[in-house]
């Protein structure tokens, strides 16, 4: 056995704590070592070029490199031991930089405690086994779950490719939040635009399945080869029919608010989503349908000309199966009621972002007229970063998108009311988009004023708003009145995400959107192979950024349906079948369902596919009947003993 060990300077993250040349030395006197070298970046290509050298030069058939998190560069390293001809699995990475350099003060101490995880690693590489990639074929379909503007695109990429799309979406249209918004910036393009071109090509790909109504309600299977179960809800109207007529509309007797103009007008039970909606039809709200909810009323049915309301109509499930999938959720706004202090929802004229814009837009309740109580407001607040980052309300990151919306907005009202004083409150203005510091400095040129510092309280006095904050530029606190409040609500991750994040076994960052599998090296990737990210489930971001995150997460899920194959992790659990008692206790603590029960024979088997090698079948195995491949019992222990 012949062991290399290389120790990698990152720059000065480590050589600055950990004396590498002392730590070279060290490893040279361990068990098998055959050469240990150190270097400035042993990712970059001259680093992995040593170790693939020495592997060719000295017969190495065990690599250790002392660097960062195995999460980091773990893949690099063993692609690169890989094509020098060595089994991937006969390499053993020791973090010396987030779990030792990072965090310790003293050069001799960081350096001793380097020693013992570079011995310990050592330790352990010499017990390693070669394992081999196995390989699955693969269903030449993907689910993309989320119809909002980067569904659409990642979708409209894959049909381009030539594979069977299902685009699924649990409200009645697609297009998501963008249906909101009448205009991007910092070109003031048409919203409506970019919708509609997308939802034309959209009819140009047989391939390409348009679910609305329609939700995920189970999912099994691995990487190429899912299995999921579809729920389609009814629209109870045919849109084959139907041709927007607005007859059943108009006989209606119902009335609620309409949530695509926030609440700030009303609709129908039987009802058009939004003058852009696709599929383009009417359909009815079973909760508010008196027919529906009572068998009352039929006025609808009566009125329509073509027959196309269908009040038997009922949903249906549907089992596809799916090579790889594409979360595109999105987002939820944040709810301004969590900060009482700014008076939304205690005074009518504060709104938020998303309200403002609908009373902006041509298609909104005041068809793109500005006025609050019959009357155009004189004086308009902007307040940004409300409910982002801001700890009382555990937000502490930035919805990036709010600065940008909030002097869009600022200048569009500006051009309606040109005399209207408009005054934005900010924290700081964050304009880092292509184009987006020179829209902010011709917002500020049209007269609107910035004052640095959120307010702390917004009362009513008189019939005004009362607006108390500090000028944090001018040292001093003021009071102004205000006619209109408008609250710049930041991004939050969907109420509902967890049922979605629990059947396709997510995970969630500290701020509760999606968490892609590597910040740097797989942004796009879950944990879950097969499972991809796109949009602001992942976290907030601009219009520009979703697209080309949807682009991005159409590509990655199309490489493996052009393999045609798919290669699958061999670090997995294994069953002594001499051993397991058949308890079944594994099986119920799998959160992957990669352990069955053989019924016959009463023994555990395991599904190496969907197996994910986390260990929880191992620690609980009462009988040790299961050992996980990499990680077997005496490989760590191996590793403990250099560590006391």
């Amino acid at each position: 056995m012949k062991i290399g060990v290389y120790i990698c300077h990152c720059g000065i993250n480590i050589a600055a704590t950990v004396d590498v040349e002392r730590v070279r030395a060290f490893a040279m006197t361990l068990p098998h070592v055959e050469v240990a070298r150190h270097y400035q970046y042993m990712c970059s290509d001259p680093g992995q070029d040593l170790i693939k050298n020495d592997i060719k030069a000295l017969g190495l058939d065990r690599i250790v490199v002392a660097a960062c998190s195995p999460r980091m560069h773990e893949p690099t390293y063993r692609n690169a031991i890989r094509s020098a001809g060595l089994n991937p699995y006969f390499f053993e990475m020791a973090n010396i930089r987030e779990q030792c350099s990072w965090v310790h003060q003293d050069r001799d101490e960081a350096t001793r405690k380097a020693m013992e995880l570079v011995a310990s690693a050592v330790a352990r590489v010499s017990l390693h086994e070669p394992l081999e990639e196995k390989e699955a074929p693969v269903t030449p379909s993907v689910l993309i779950i989320g119809a909002g503007i980067a569904g659409i695109q990642a979708s409209l990429d894959i049909a381009s490719s030539g594979f069977e799309v299902y685009l699924v979406e649990k409200a009645p249209s697609i297009g998501g939040h963008l249906t909101q918004i009448s205009r991007t910036f910092p070109n003031l393009e048409e919203t409506s635009e970019i919708l509609r071109s997308r939802i034309e090509t959209l009819k140009q790909y047989p391939s390409l399945h348009v679910l609305t109504l329609c939700e995920v309600t189970g999912v099994e299977g691995f990487v190429g080869n899912f299995k999921v179960k579809l729920r389609k809800y009814p629209r109870f109207v045919d849109p084959l029919k139907c041709n927007r007529c607005a007859e059943c509309e108009k006989v209606c007797p119902v009335e609620i608010p309409n949530e695509w103009n926030m609440g700030l007008d009303r609709r129908k039970a039987i009802y058009l989503p939004s003058p852009y909606a696709f599929p383009l039809s009417y359909l009815i709200d079973p909760e508010h349908c008196l027919y529906l909810r009572k068998g009352e009323c039929t006025r609808c049915r009566e009125v329509c000309p073509e027959g196309a309301v269908q009040f038997e109509e009922v949903g249906m499930e549907i089992d596809i199966p799916i090579g790889t999938i594409i979360v595109a959720t999105g987002y939820d706004p944040f709810d301004p009621k969590k900060k009482p202090e700014l008076g939304y929802g205690l005074y009518p004229n504060v709104l938020t972002a998303l309200e403002f814009e609908r009373l902006l837009s041509p298609e909104g309740p005041t068809k793109g007229r500005l006025l609050i109580d019959g009357k155009e407001p004189e004086r308009i607040f902007f307040i940004q970063c409300v409910g982002s980052r801001d700890k009382t309300v555990n937000n502490e990151y930035c919805s990036r998108v709010c600065c940008m919306f909030t002097a869009k907005q600022a200048f569009l009202a500006k051009e309606l009311l040109p005399e209207a004083r408009i005054t934005i409150c900010y924290i700081d203005v964050r304009a880092f988009g292509k184009g987006y510091e020179q829209f902010y400095e011709q917002v500020q040129k049209k007269g609107i004023l910035y004052r640095k510092g959120v307010p702390s309280e917004i009362i009513q006095r008189n019939g005004k708003l009362l607006i108390r904050a500090d000028d944090e530029l001018l040292g001093e606190p003021y009071e102004e009145e205000a006619d209109l409040v408008v609250l710049a609500t930041g991004l939050t991750q969907r109420a509902d995400s967890d049922g979605l994040r629990s059947l396709l076994k997510l995970s969630q960052g500290p701020d509760r959107f999606y968490l892609e599998a590597h910040p740097k090296l797989r942004p796009l990737d879950t944990a879950t192979d097969g499972i991809f990210l796109a949009g602001t489930c992942q976290g907030p971001k601009d219009i520009q950024d979703t697209l080309s995150q949807a682009h991005g997460a159409a590509s990655r899920a199309t490489v493996p349906l052009f393999a045609g194959k798919v290669k699958i992790e061999p670090i997995t659990a294994h069953v002594d079948e001499l051993v397991c008692a058949g308890c079944g206790l594994c099986e119920q603590i799998c959160e992957y369902r990669a352990l069955r029960l053989d019924p016959y024979r009463k023994v555990m088997s395991v599904n190496e596919a969907l197996c994910k090698g986390c260990g929880a079948c191992n620690a609980t195995c009462p009988s040790s009947a299961i050992s996980l491949r990499h990680f077997k019992t005496e490989q760590i222990i191996a590793q403990i003993r250099e560590l006391s």
